[in-house]
């Protein structure tokens, strides 16, 4: 069969795929677009809050990322017939919810763009596996432990104001932990959690209405601190927390991978997410772990899974208008709830991996104390300084 051959099929797999489609890999994509969709959305709110943008800045930048990412998912996995699986980045918002306050509404749009073309260059010259060794994964892994302690304590702090949802909902979470059901223990708690609180919480929806906010490209402004401050570390926490995390699902599972094929693309769509407000759309790691993994059927037809989740992805970033203003009616508490949950298993999973060599025991600590401390020196806010001093503790005292 030659090259052209095998274009004509790949190409024809794009409009005639739904004879692959299975309840196992079906399953697998509702799973993995919810988890993409819960705990990610409620820290784009906090986000923006931070950042004081309007309610139409907010609702494009969920439709810029949902869309986008669920497009991403849509045709890449069509495209290769692999479960690539799009969204966008969870650590990655986490850590903007640190920084949207220090620059302009456009000069963040300005670094995120930057931020994809970084990755379409790192995927074009093919340097992403070199890149990611330059700083060690323990040193990324302690700043993000660091950066997310803060929203670890106001978990625990919003269960303890709003009893009945984060006692029932934390009892959710840890009966499906130990069940092991198919079920992620996330989704199961906030779902759960949402039943109790319209169960037992008056919610006010007078201010929800929202008339249909359409999406339209705004305009950057790019400056080197945001690039130092927000282009670089947003860049790192793609390729290492979800890029890197997917690709060893798939290689893992025994997939072909394109690598440089989805930086590049993960660049691509991230550019164009940027534009309407979104930080990115790339390969998501945990939802591409959910699709590829055993569960999610046949081998050959696990890529369905991914396009299911994109399906859903792109039809919750459409309806954002709608959706918006309906969870930011939601008691702050609960989203706080909503995020530890969607946190836990990054926080501690980062948390583990910061202090697993002890040879590296410095600079981590000092990674991970200096990104919980949330300073900003010369207006470069703390994950990139602790990135900067955990890296160079590590290359130049631990070496």
């Amino acid at each position: 069969m030659n090259i052209r051959q095998k274009e004509q099929i790949r190409w024809g797999n794009l409009f005639f795929p739904f004879k692959d489609l299975t309840h196992q890999n079906i399953a697998a994509g509702l799973i993995a677009g919810i988890f993409v969709i819960t705990g990610p959305t409620a820290l784009i709110l906090e986000a923006s809050s931070n950042g004081n943008f309007d309610v139409t800045q907010t609702v494009l930048w969920v439709f810029a990322v949902y869309v986008f990412g669920g497009l991403f998912g849509i045709f890449l996995p069509l495209y290769y017939r692999i479960p690539i699986t799009g969204g966008h980045t969870l650590t990655g918002v986490a850590f903007l919810a640190t920084t949207t306050s220090q620059f302009s509404y456009h000069e963040l749009l300005g670094a995120f763009i930057v931020s994809g073309i970084l990755m379409l260059l790192i995927g074009v010259v093919g340097f992403f596996s070199k890149l990611i060794k330059i700083i060690p994964k323990e040193v990324i892994s302690a700043m993000l432990a660091g950066m997310i302690t803060k929203y670890m304590v106001d978990f625990i702090v919003s269960v303890n104001q709003l009893v009945t949802v984060g006692v029932i909902s934390m009892a959710t979470f840890f009966i499906f932990s130990k069940w092991k059901t198919k079920i992620p223990p996330v989704i199961a708690a906030i779902v759960i959690g949402f039943i109790v609180l319209f169960l037992s919480y008056p919610l006010d929806s007078a201010d929800s209405a929202l008339t249909m906010v359409l999406p339209q490209p705004h305009l950057p402004e790019f400056n080197l601190l945001s690039f130092i401050s927000v282009s670089l570390p947003l860049a790192l926490l793609i390729l290492s927390n979800d890029t890197a995390v997917a690709l060893g699902a798939l290689e893992q599972n025994k997939y072909k991978v394109p690598v440089d094929k989805i930086v590049s693309s993960s660049g691509v769509f991230s550019i164009f997410a940027s534009f309407f407000g979104g930080q990115s759309a790339n390969i998501a790691g945990m939802a591409t772990v959910i699709c590829s993994d055993d569960e999610a059927g046949p081998k050959e037809k696990r890529y369905m899974g991914s396009v299911v989740a994109g399906i859903l992805l792109l039809v919750f970033g459409i309806f954002a208008w709608k959706l918006v203003p309906f969870i930011q009616a939601l008691p702050k508490e609960f989203i706080a709830i909503m995020v530890g949950f969607s946190l836990f298993g990054v926080f501690g999973n980062n948390l583990n991996q910061s202090f697993s060599r002890q040879s590296l025991k410095m600079s981590t600590t000092f990674a991970f104390i200096i990104a919980l401390s949330g300073i900003t020196i010369a207006s470069i806010s703390a994950p990139v300084w602790a990135l900067l001093v955990g890296t160079l503790i590590a290359r130049n005292i631990e070496k």
